[in-house]
């Protein structure tokens, strides 16, 4: 692997992994998170920008009462579980079989959550781990039970060929949606934009 002129890594490196987890972490050049899964969702322009380095999310507002609901609600529990950098699970069950659990504040963005914690239990499935999931809605008083299976597994992985070419090619042009006055990148987006209004 050659370095770019200034030294920095680029995002095509590849660290030493253990094998049979390096289809679960990278999809060829690009090294796949649950949170890219997340985004890919929810917005292909935020998943371009999340994966070149351009975070706007630490100090969004929204962000911050999730984090802050997650402390509250969960303080028993064993939580942030971080995974290399690939994964910062919520909180985990490893009595009997293994639950993933993240918390979420709505179902809005429903599908996004189903995605990315389907992708955690791909990875744990890479590694010979069997376990189930839990998306966790306290504000709401629901639970949602994630289960892999090989009809969603075969879709998780063609989206994270599909995050592959996104990532490697141009950043997608912004297209408005009713959820991006709420994003940490909607002044970055659409400030003085000619993208879609």
């Amino acid at each position: 692997m050659k370095n770019t002129d200034s030294g920095k890594k680029r995002e095509s490196e590849q660290p030493d992994v253990d094998p049979n987890s390096f289809a679960a972490v990278w999809s060829d050049s690009v090294r796949i998170t649950g949170v890219k899964v997340a985004y890919y969702h929810i917005c292909h322009t935020k998943l371009w920008l999340f994966s070149h380095n351009i975070n706007l999310e630490q100090e969004n507002a929204n962000v911050q009462i999730g984090k802050q609901l997650h402390e509250d609600r969960y303080k028993k529990k064993r939580r942030d579980v971080t995974i290399g950098n690939t994964m910062s699970i919520d909180f985990l069950e490893t009595k009997g079989t293994i639950r993933i659990h993240e918390v979420k504040k709505t179902k809005k963005m429903e599908k996004s959550h189903e995605a990315q914690l389907l992708f955690y239990l791909h990875y744990f499935k890479k590694q010979g781990i069997e376990a189930t999931g839990v998306i966790n809605y306290p504000l709401l008083n629901k639970t949602q039970n994630i289960t892999l299976t090989p009809e969603n597994e075969s879709t998780l992985i063609q989206e994270i060929e599909d995050i592959k070419k996104i990532v490697l090619g141009k950043m997608p042009n912004p297209k408005r949606k009713k959820i991006c006055p709420k994003c940490a990148y909607y002044e970055f987006c659409f400030s003085g934009s000619e993208y879609e209004k």
